[in-house]
C-alpha cells in the first residue's frame, strides 16, 4: 500500500525548474517538449472557456457557472493521464476535463443555460454531465466500477470531487463500497481550500489524503497547481485500478482563484492576502516558464495558443446562443432508459395542462 504523503508531490516548481522526484519522475519520462507544449496549450484554452461562459453568465446569456480558474492544471493533469477507455464522473466544476475527453465547447453550456437536461451524450466520451448533487457522484462512480470488475474490463474509472464532499455521506459510502469491493476507483480530490464559505480546515484536522488509509486505500498528496505531478500521480492511481489492485486517493492541493459559483461573492469570506498568496503559484504562468526556461516555446507558439483558445471561446460562445429554448414537455425525455408507466401519466397530463392554455392537442402544443 502507498502510505499517504507527507509532502505534496511536485516535479516542476511556481518558477518553472523542474524537481527530481525519483518516485514519480519515471512515470512521466515520456513527456516531451511536444507533449509539454500541448499540456499548456490545454491549459490556456480552458481557461479561455471558463472566461468566456463567466462572462456569459454576466451577460445573462447562462444561468449559471462555476467557474475553475486557479485549477486548471489538476484537471488537465489528471484527465489526460488517462486512457480512452477509462469512464470519468465529474462534479461541476470539471470543464477541463470535458474539454481534455473531448467534449466540443459548443457543448459546455447547455445545462447552465436551462436547455437540456445534459450537454453532450456521456457515451461518445466515456465522462458524465455534471453533477450538482455533492458528493453524489461517489457512489455512481463506485457502481460502474463493480460492474466493470465484474465484466472483466481493464479500465480505470475516475471521480472527481472537491474538499467539500468529503464531508457528505455518500462519499464516505463509496469509499467503503469501493474497498469493500476491490472496485478500480480513482478518488480525485481537488482541494482547493474552500466548500463555498468553509475552508478545509473546518472539515478536517487531518489533510484529507490521510482519510483514505482508514478505510484501507493508498493515497497521495500531490501540488494541484504543477501540471506533470498530476499527471504522473494520476497515471500511478489509473494503473493501479486497471491492474485490479481496487481504488487509490488522491488529494491534489490547489486554490479556487474566483467565485464557487457565479451566484457566490468570495470577499465575504476570505482576504486579498489569501488570493495573492495562490497567484504566485498560478498554474498556467508555471509551465510558460518551464517552456521558457528550457527553450521549448517561442513567441510564435505562445501567439498559436492564443489563437486556438480564442476559437474555442468563439465556439463556446456561438454554440451558447445559438441554443433553441426547449419545448416544456423535453422534460420528460431521457429521464428513463425505457418508457415508464408513470412518467407517462405525468407527462400526459402536462400536455393537458398546456393545450388549456392553446386549444390545441398534443401535436400541435409540440
Amino acid at each position: 500500500m502507498v502510505a499517504p504523503t507527507t509532502h505534496p508531490v511536485q516535479l516542476i516548481q511556481p518558477d518553472g525548474q523542474r524537481v527530481h522526484n525519483p518516485a514519480y519522475s519515471g512515470l512521466v519520462a515520456d513527456i516531451g517538449p511536444a507533449r509539454l507544449r500541448d499540456l499548456y496549450r490545454d491549459l490556456v484554452v480552458v481557461r479561455r472557456l471558463d472566461n468566456e461562459a463567466i462572462a456569459l453568465q454576466r451577460q445573462g446569456e447562462l444561468g449559471l457557472w462555476a467557474p475553475m480558474t486557479g485549477q486548471e492544471a489538476a484537471q488537465v493533469g489528471s484527465a489526460r493521464a488517462l486512457e480512452t477507455g477509462d469512464y470519468v464522473f465529474t462534479s461541476y466544476r470539471e470543464h477541463a476535463v470535458a474539454w481534455c475527453r473531448g467534449v466540443d465547447p459548443a457543448d459546455m453550456t447547455a445545462l447552465w443555460r436551462g436547455c437540456a437536461h445534459s450537454g453532450w451524450d456521456p457515451a461518445t466520451v466515456n465522462t458524465t454531465n455534471p453533477a450538482i448533487v455533492v458528493g453524489a457522484q461517489g457512489l455512481h462512480a463506485t457502481g460502474y466500477a463493480m460492474g466493470a470488475k465484474l465484466d472483466g474490463a481493464d479500465i480505470a474509472t475516475i471521480v472527481y470531487f472537491g474538499d467539500g464532499a468529503t464531508s457528505q455521506g455518500d462519499l464516505s459510502e463509496a469509499l467503503g463500497f469501493a474497498v469493500g469491493w476491490g472496485a478500480g476507483v480513482v478518488f480525485f480530490c481537488q482541494n482547493n481550500h474552500w466548500a463555498i464559505s468553509a475552508p478545509t480546515q473546518m472539515q478536517s484536522p487531518v489533510p484529507l489524503a490521510q482519510r483514505a488509509a482508514g478505510f484501507g486505500m493508498p493515497a497521495v498528496q500531490v501540488d494541484g497547481n504543477d501540471v506533470l505531478a498530476v499527471l504522473a500521480v494520476t497515471r500511478q492511481a489509473a494503473r493501479h485500478a486497471r491492474e485490479g489492485s481496487g481504488p487509490f486517493f488522491v488529494e491534489a492541493l490547489t486554490y479556487r482563484m474566483g467565485p464557487h459559483t457565479t451566484s457566490d461573492d468570495p470577499s465575504r469570506y476570505r482576504t486579498p492576502a489569501d488570493l495573492e498568496a495562490w497567484k504566485v503559484r498560478d498554474p498556467l504562468d508555471r509551465m510558460r516558464r518551464l517552456l521558457e526556461r528550457e527553450n521549448l516555446a517561442d513567441r510564435a507558439f505562445f501567439d498559436d495558443v492564443d489563437t486556438t483558445a480564442q476559437d474555442a471561446a468563439t465556439r463556446l460562445r456561438r454554440g451558447t446562443l445559438e441554443l433553441p429554448d426547449p419545448h416544456p414537455l423535453t422534460m420528460f425525455d431521457h429521464v428513463y432508459a425505457t418508457d415508464h408507466a408513470l412518467l407517462a401519466d405525468e407527462r400526459a397530463g402536462y400536455t393537458d395542462y398546456l393545450a388549456s392554455f392553446t386549444g390545441a392537442d398534443e401535436e400541435a402544443v409540440r
